[in-house]
C-alpha cells in the first residue's frame, strides 16, 4: 500500500519550522496542496515574520507542488477564518488539518505568571479548537476530513516546569475524544500525535548527541498514517526515535461499596487498584454503564 494525498488540501499550522515544516513537505511530496500557516514568532510566541513560511512554500513549489502561506495567529478566530476562506476560495475543499502550532513558556508553577499560563493554553488549546471549528462544517458537508491534534508526553504524564503546556496538551486529548465521536458519522476522523522530536521547542531539553535520533521526519511518518484515508479514529500515537506506540486511558475493574465512607474505600484499596481487569473506556457513557452494572 502506498499512501498518497493527490487531490487533497491540507492546512498545517506552525509549518514554518520543525515538525510542521516536515509534515507540510511530506504531504506535498505525496500530492497534497498545502497551506503553510505560521505566525513567524519565536518559540515563546514573541514576534512575527512571514519569511520561514514563504521559504517552505518555495521548497514545495520547487518540487512541483502547490502551496501558499498564511500568517494567521491560531489563537485569533477571525484570522483563522480568513485562512480557511482563502483556502476555500483557492482550492474549494479542505481535507486535512494538522494542529501543530505551539509555544513554550516554561517555569515552575510557583514562578509562573498566570498570563504565561493563559497564553500557552490560548495557542495550543484554543488555537487547535479555533482551527478545528473553522474547518468542521466544511469537512462534514463534504463527508471527508482528517484532523490531527498535537499532544505531548508532558500532557499525558506531566513534566516539571510545564504546568501550562501540560494542561493544554492533555486538554487536546479531551477535544480529540469528543470530536472523534461527533465526526465519525460524516467520515471526519480525529487523532492525536505525542511526538518526541529535535526542534526549536526541544533544543534545550534533549542532549545534542541524542537529537540525531529524533529528527522531525521520524514523527512525520506517523502523522501521515494518522491523516490518510485509512486512518484510525480517536487514536493517540506516541512517536520518537523510530519507536511508535498507542497511548490510552485505562480503568481498573473497580470495587462497589455500599454505604461508602473514606474508611471503607481505603480498606478496599488493593481491590480498587487491582489492574487485572483494567480496560480502556470508549466514552463517558460506557463508564456510567460500567458503574451501574457493577452496583447491580
Amino acid at each position: 500500500m502506498t499512501i498518497r494525498f493527490d487531490g487533497q488540501v491540507a492546512i498545517v499550522t506552525g509549518a514554518g519550522n520543525g515538525l510542521g515544516k516536515s509534515h507540510a513537505l511530506a504531504l506535498a511530496e505525496r500530492g497534497a496542496k498545502v497551506v503553510i500557516n505560521d505566525l513567524g514568532s519565536d518559540r515563546t510566541g514573541s514576534g512575527s515574520s512571514s519569511e520561514a513560511a514563504q521559504q517552505v512554500v518555495a521548497e514545495i513549489e520547487a518540487m512541483g507542488g502547490e502551496a501558499f502561506a498564511h500568517g494567521a495567529n491560531v489563537a485569533k478566530m477571525d484570522e483563522v477564518q480568513d485562512m480557511v476562506q482563502q483556502t476555500m476560495n483557492r482550492w474549494g475543499r479542505i481535507d486535512i488539518l494538522i494542529n501543530n502550532a505551539g509555544i513554550l513558556r516554561d517555569k515552575s508553577f510557583t514562578k509562573m505568571d498566570i498570563a504565561d499560563f493563559q497564553l500557552v493554553v490560548d495557542v495550543h488549546l484554543m488555537g487547535s479548537a479555533n482551527c478545528s471549528k473553522a474547518v468542521w462544517d466544511i469537512m462534514r458537508e463534504q463527508e471527508y476530513g482528517r484532523i490531527l491534534m498535537t499532544t505531548s508526553a508532558s500532557g499525558l504524564y506531566g513534566n516539571f516546569g510545564q504546568a501550562n503546556y501540560s494542561a493544554a496538551k492533555l486538554a487536546l486529548v479531551g477535544l480529540m475524544n469528543t470530536l472523534a465521536q461527533e465526526g465519525a458519522k460524516n467520515n471526519v476522523l480525529t487523532n492525536a500525535i505525542a511526538p518526541v522530536a529535535a526542534t526549536r521547542m526541544t533544543e534545550d531539553l534533549i542532549p545534542e548527541n541524542l537529537q540525531k535520533l529524533i529528527q522531525p521526519e521520524v514523527i512525520t511518518a506517523a502523522v501521515l498514517a494518522l491523516v490518510c484515508e485509512d486512518a484510525p479514529n480517536k487514536f493517540v500515537m506516541s512517536a520518537g526515535a523510530g519507536v511508535y506506540c498507542q497511548a490510552n486511558v485505562y480503568e481498573t475493574a473497580g470495587v462497589a461499596i455500599s454505604e461508602p465512607t473514606p474508611e471503607k474505600l481505603f480498606a478496599q484499596w488493593d481491590e480498587l487498584t487491582n489492574t487485572d481487569g483494567q480496560a480502556p473506556v470508549d466514552n463517558a457513557m460506557k463508564q456510567t454503564e460500567k458503574f451501574f452494572a457493577k452496583v447491580m
